[in-house]
């Protein structure tokens, strides 16, 4: 009876000694390359070189070693055909039952901001893939793992079994395939940013589970929460959970609504957001002063809400968010005085998101994606910042000043507001949010009702031009002094004249907002 063969070949070497030794002890020859047949050397394993099996020297700085006959022979061959069983003998191969591989560290090398090109494409890692998909490909005769979390599981079934089972087998070559398609899909996303190619013939993308969900947005949907490999810090996915309950599905996508508004804003700003729309937002000199107006523009919707900020919370904004039933609080960081409040509430979920970019940012482009029924959606995040350029006043009266600056905060807030969307705001913070409806006059309506009394002298930002003037005349009779919207209809110059008989301002940006 041939004694089995294990090739070894890793540049993660978390464990592999331990296992190498088991296997040494469990009667397998040994094979190995590099840096791994050194180290277990130095630990006393007999290993095989490589070169002493291929009977050729490794090559071209180490990226020729393994790319051989005699090693894919040995690992491609179907035990039970005679004919292949024969030409191994022709050629002296010899069977190969295990592989253990993870390969050349691309993420990690591609993480560092100084990389250059040339050490991303050295990192791209060529005979381990191969060697694993070979060895996935014929799991019907070989073991090949590509994860230091199954050495246990693996060494279990060898000393009870004397063999791993199909089953485990087949189990471990699903899992290379999975993780040599995300590690070439990885460097399909490198190249491709570097070749400009934002949106290419094929779009592959990969992400890293980091947890199990309880449910999706229903108990009966199942979920988990994935990562993209390299995201940016200030982002949820990198998010550091400090206190409170496990996180749900959605938890975290109001979470992201809620971030994605607050890195709209410079100054101290406090977002409250249900159900992915903001309910409040509000902005002052300290992070207290913006909490407290972002509680007062809806001190109803906020209950049971996801709060995002874009400054440290301390003791004295904890000691207003404390009265509040929330979710989850999220925020750069959170003073030492700031957690001993907040942790007093149990369930209370604090996220610390570090370094918060005021857009979307991480090593690649980032794209937005939205799955159809077969298919896909995918475009830019809507990053797009408003400039003094784009702001054309098409009215007869000029806003003020002070208006300018409250509908410059509308405009940032209505952007996030599920289409159609209209915003009201006044004294920095958001009074009325009418969001997802049918058509515009409609969520104006629902905007101007939760405003009451305030939308006297307020603004208005709509999210996309008006197609008739019933907008203008619902704000005029609540008191709306100021309105902004992207214009472009064919019936503009309807809500231009209703502006200037009522004496409304409003600016024209050009800019639409859509958000479905």
């Amino acid at each position: 009876m041939n004694t089995k063969k294990a090739l070894i070949s890793v540049s993660d070497k978390t464990g592999i000694v331990p296992f190498a030794r088991r296997l040494a002890e469990l009667g397998v020859d040994i094979i190995s390359t590099g840096g791994t047949a050194a180290l277990l050397k130095e630990a006393g394993i007999a290993v095989t070189g490589i070169s002493e099996v291929t009977g050729f020297p490794e090559i071209l700085d180490g990226r020729v070693k393994t790319l051989h006959p005699v090693i894919h022979g040995g690992l491609l061959a179907v035990r039970d055909n005679p004919e292949h069983q024969q030409q191994l003998a022709d050629h002296s191969i010899a069977p190969i039952d295990f592989v253990i591989v993870n390969l050349y560290p691309f993420k990690q090398t591609v993480a560092n901001p100084d990389v250059t090109f040339a050490d991303a494409i050295e990192n791209i890692d060529i005979g381990g893939p191969t060697m694993l998909r070979a060895a996935a490909k014929n799991h019907a005769y070989v073991t090949v793992v590509v994860d230091a979390a199954d050495y246990d599981a693996v060494l279990a079934e060898l000393e009870s079994e004397g063999s791993t089972t199909l089953e485990t087998r087949r189990r471990l070559a699903a899992k290379v395939f999975r993780h040599t398609a995300a590690y070439d899909a990885l460097i399909a996303a490198y190249l491709s940013e570097q070749a400009g190619e934002q949106l290419p013939e094929h779009y592959t993308m990969t992400y890293e589970k980091v947890q199990d969900l309880r449910y999706g947005e229903n108990p009966h949907q199942r979920a988990a929460f994935y990562r993209q490999p390299l995201a940016a810090a200030g982002t949820v996915a990198t998010a550091e959970q400090l206190h409170g309950k496990e996180l749900s599905y959605n938890n975290i996508n109001d979470a992201d609504a809620a971030l994605a508004i607050v890195r709209e804003f410079s100054e101290p700003a406090v977002v409250a957001v249900k159900h992915t729309n903001p309910c409040g937002v509000g902005i002052g000199s300290t992070i207290a002063e913006a909490c407290r107006k972002a509680y007062e523009a809806d001190p109803v919707s906020i209950f049971g809400g996801i709060v995002a900020a874009n400054r440290v919370i301390d003791e004295d904004t904890a000691l207003l968010l404390k009265e509040i039933f929330l979710e989850i609080v999220l925020a750069p960081d959170f003073t030492e005085e700031a957690l001993a409040v907040l942790r007093e509430k149990k369930n209370l979920r604090l996220l610390r998101l570090g370094h918060l970019n005021r857009q979307q940012a991480g090593p690649f482009a980032p794209l937005r994606v939205s799955p159809v029924s077969g298919g896909l959606l995918v475009q830019e995040y809507d990053q797009r910042q408003l400039q003094e350029a784009d702001l054309t006043v098409v009215t007869k009266r000029q806003p003020s000043p002070e208006e300018l600056a409250q509908l410059a905060f509308a405009w940032k807030v209505v952007k996030h507001v599920k289409s159609n969307a209209i915003v009201l705001a006044r004294d920095n913070m958001t009074i009325g949010v009418g969001a997802g409806q049918m058509n515009r006059v409609g969520a104006a309506r629902i905007a101007i009702e939760q405003a009451g009394e305030k939308a006297a002298g307020a603004v208005l930002a709509s999210d996309a031009f008006f197609p008739m003037p019933d907008t203008v005349e619902e704000a005029a009779r609540a008191g709306v002094r100021a309105i902004i919207q992207p214009g472009g209809s064919i019936r503009d110059q309807d809500s231009i004249d209703a502006c200037d008989r009522h004496g409304i301002a409003m600016i024209f940006t050009g800019i639409r907002h859509f958000k479905h």
